[in-house]
């Protein structure tokens, strides 16, 4: 998807949605504390108190009439794009030269179609970010109507008890005196559970707007790549290039952090070395190609190092490509519900093969397999190693598999990962120093973004972490998580990876080889059994990339 939020949109839609100060989760969680203490409070002056605690927990922030104002204006640049769209497709229908080329030799067919595809996914991008943005209006006034009731039911119930006892009325607390405060706890009950229930809409309602514009500030991806070295046109079609395999909206080869590290690689670039890559781009026989080339870029490699790429997959077509150099790919119907097996994961699930072999573990090497497919995603080189072999030209599905157990085996050893005891040589897992330090020295080099390991044990904690999480995968960085849960000899865990979202669906590939979608709810509520089985419920860590 192919669009432009202006920094100013993101900011101020941002700005609305939620305080800085105390989030939403703080909330939720000093509401839930305050009102345990009023429910077991024996006195008025505990009762007093609580309310006291609960009337100093902030109400949902936010302007609804801000977010209604941008809400129509991104209803109006949808608008605006449906009508470009329509004039690039009359464009498009009048006939284009097919000598016509841009400086990286793309047609000006390819523009024309790259321009259409943008301006439709744009209106629909700003259809979507208006309808968020209505959404959360709505919640977030219904949330502060909520909040202000339960602020008037203790309100009330604070001037029905009046002012403190003091030390001698408070030890003793006559019958009449019992029933008033217990009415007014009643009262003061009710006003918290109201603050709770805004509270938990606010939440909900500022989640979901922000999963949404996160997204697609994302997919603003031509938008990413700030460069003079190539025309704009030559942007919008790089960013438009899908692998091969697979509907093109799910399967973009560049992803934002691709193009804005290619950008900024170019811009440093001295003038031979730029000349040569303008050349290189320029005699690519197709997009992917071309697309490829970028990415060797964007993953850190320089011009000699991609010349050398460039050798080894010039002229190759795109089913090529995208079986040596792209190990995944998101089919169509990939996200169809198709019911649970009998071990509670996912019937919907897509093996990742190459020829006949799957990108998949073997043994108990979950950690170094889902880093080295994760690493095999951003960064093509490393890809064409394991599938194409030193010449880069081998098809061998049994060469591939002997290379990718090899590089199992290298990780987890970087890894420091444990063996079934001292003598064997059969792996057994990996502690989270070591998940951590390969997924930095294997992932991060080609993406520009350190690993920082966080446990997530309760739904709070998964619920809050969710945000991070869907907005390293919408710009192309792969997030490592754990799994745990217990079978008949104990404790069983598991490393996977969030490679994709979409809406509320979270992509995960399992190095058993498979890729398969579960919603929020499921990764909050201990369902990630879908995408392995019923012994692997629970995600209890995360490995998220910052910014360096």
């Amino acid at each position: 998807m192919r669009f432009h939020l202006t920094p100013e949109q993101e900011q101020r839609g941002s700005h609305h949605m939620a305080d800085a100060g105390e989030s939403t989760t703080d909330r939720k969680e000093k509401i839930d504390r305050f009102t345990g203490d009023l429910a077991s409070a024996d006195s008025k002056n505990e009762v007093l108190e609580a309310i006291g605690n609960l009337l100093g927990v902030s109400a949902p922030v936010g302007s609804p009439s801000t977010l209604d104002a941008i809400a129509q204006r991104y209803k109006s640049q949808a608008d605006n794009a449906a009508d470009v769209q329509d004039r690039v497709e009359k464009v498009a229908a009048s006939g284009l030269p097919s000598v016509w080329v841009g400086s990286t030799g793309a047609k000006a067919a390819e523009v024309v179609a790259a321009a259409g595809r943008s301006a439709e996914q744009m209106a629909e991008a700003f259809r979507k970010a208006s309808k968020a943005l209505y959404d959360l209006c709505d919640a977030l006034t219904s949330a502060q109507s909520k909040d202000g009731d339960g602020r008037e039911q203790l309100q009330k119930a604070r001037t029905m008890l009046g002012g403190d006892d003091g030390f001698f009325d408070d030890m003793v607390e006559t019958d009449d005196e019992e029933a008033d405060r217990k009415r007014a706890q009643d009262i003061a009950g009710t006003g918290a559970n109201l603050l709770y229930a805004a509270a938990q809409e606010a939440d909900d309602a500022a989640r979901a707007a922000a999963r949404e514009l996160n997204k697609y500030a994302a997919e603003a991806r031509a938008g990413h790549m700030h460069t003079d070295n190539i025309s704009a046109a030559d942007r919008l079609v790089l960013a438009d290039v899908g692998v091969f395999g697979g509907p093109q909206e799910q399967n973009e080869l560049l992803t934002a952090d691709d193009l804005e590290r290619s950008g900024r690689f170019m811009e440093k670039m001295n003038a031979q070395d730029e000349a040569r890559f303008e050349r290189m781009l320029a005699d690519a026989k197709t997009p992917q190609e071309r697309a490829y080339l970028v990415k060797a870029l964007a993953a850190g490699y320089d011009v000699d190092e991609v010349g050398q790429f460039r050798d080894k997959i010039h002229g190759k077509d795109p089913y090529w490509l995208q079986q040596h150099l792209t190990p995944i790919v998101t089919a169509g119907d990939s996200k169809v519900d198709e019911g649970l097996n009998p071990d509670g994961s996912n019937r919907n699930t897509d093996y990742q093969w190459f020829g006949d072999e799957k990108w998949s573990q073997e043994g108990n090497t979950c950690v170094p397999s889902s880093t080295v497919t994760a690493r095999a995603m951003v960064d093509p080189l490393y890809a064409l190693e394991l599938t194409g072999g030193p010449s880069g030209q081998e098809n061998d599905p049994d060469a591939f598999r002997h290379r990718l157990h090899d590089e199992q085996l290298r990780l987890h050893e970087e890894g420091d990962g444990d063996y079934l005891h001292w003598w064997s040589d059969v792996p057994d897992g990996m502690d989270s120093d070591g998940q951590n330090e390969i997924a930095n020295d294997e992932i991060s080099p080609h993406t520009g973004s350190k690993y920082e390991y966080q446990q997530i044990r309760g739904a709070d904690e998964r619920r809050d972490v969710l945000p991070d999480i869907e907005k390293s995968v919408a710009e192309g960085k792969p997030v490592p998580f754990e799994v745990e849960g217990h079978d008949k000899d104990g404790r069983v865990g598991h490393q996977m990876m969030v490679i994709g979202q979409e809406g509320d669906m979270l992509q995960i590939y399992n190095p058993w080889g498979q890729t398969t979608w579960v919603s929020e709810d499921d990764f909050v509520n201990g369902h990630m059994d879908k995408a392995s089985d019923s012994r692997m419920p629970d995600a209890y860590a995360v490995h998220l990339p910052a910014d360096r």
